[in-house]
């Protein structure tokens, strides 16, 4: 009977010994399926028009090229400069709320919002600036909380007022914004105390 429990003892040392050595052998990442993209910073270079170099080059110069890109009386745009700002795959996205209280979501690639932002501008005069700016960086990522203020004119009164979350990356020759998400302000929605203009 002794003999027996030490024959399974060790047949259960062996086991957890054997697991140990398999989990050890594993590789330390998972493998990836094959063809999936992988790109270099020239790679990504070549599919956006070339930036204005002071665009992009630090994490505030691409934060104000993108709310100065969208801004200027009613008429065209410069969309070229505004899509060197994103990465080819970005994402724009918005949260709202109807008027019957119901959440809608919204969501555009790169071109689908070029579309739809040129029919509005090409009506309506638009001015965006950022209000406060609240950046947090881990490794490559950077996100940045955006207060903003809309207007008919640059120095008009806000017509909305909301915050855009901005993710962005660095590739190490320049910045790029990989999405913006955004929600505006409502009444049970105000904007937080460290998110407004202390002007």
């Amino acid at each position: 009977m002794k003999l027996s429990r030490q024959i399974c003892l060790f047949a259960l040392l062996l086991a957890a010994a054997s697991a140990s050595a398999q989990k050890t052998d594993s590789p330390a990442t998972p493998q990836m399926p094959p063809n999936i993209p992988m790109y270099t910073p020239a790679d990504l270079a070549s599919k956006v028009p070339a930036p204005k170099p002071e665009d992009v080059k630090s994490l505030d110069a691409i934060m104000h090229a993108a709310y100065d890109s969208i801004s200027g009386p009613a008429g065209p745009r410069d969309w070229n400069r505004f899509r060197s700002l994103f990465l080819p795959q970005a994402r724009f996205t918005q949260i709202g709320e109807g008027a019957d209280g119901a959440k809608f979501v919204i969501s555009w690639n790169v071109d689908e919002f070029v579309r739809d932002a040129g029919f509005i501008f090409a009506k309506d005069p638009f001015y965006e600036n950022a209000l406060v700016n609240k950046p947090e960086s881990y490794g490559g990522m950077t996100q940045v909380l955006s207060s903003y203020e809309s207007k008919r004119t640059p120095d008009g009164k806000p017509f909305d007022r909301g915050v855009n979350s901005f993710q962005l990356l660095n590739d190490g020759k320049r910045w790029w914004i990989v999405s913006i998400f955004w929600d505006s302000e409502r009444a049970d929605n105000p904007l937080p105390a460290k998110l407004q203009n202390k002007k």
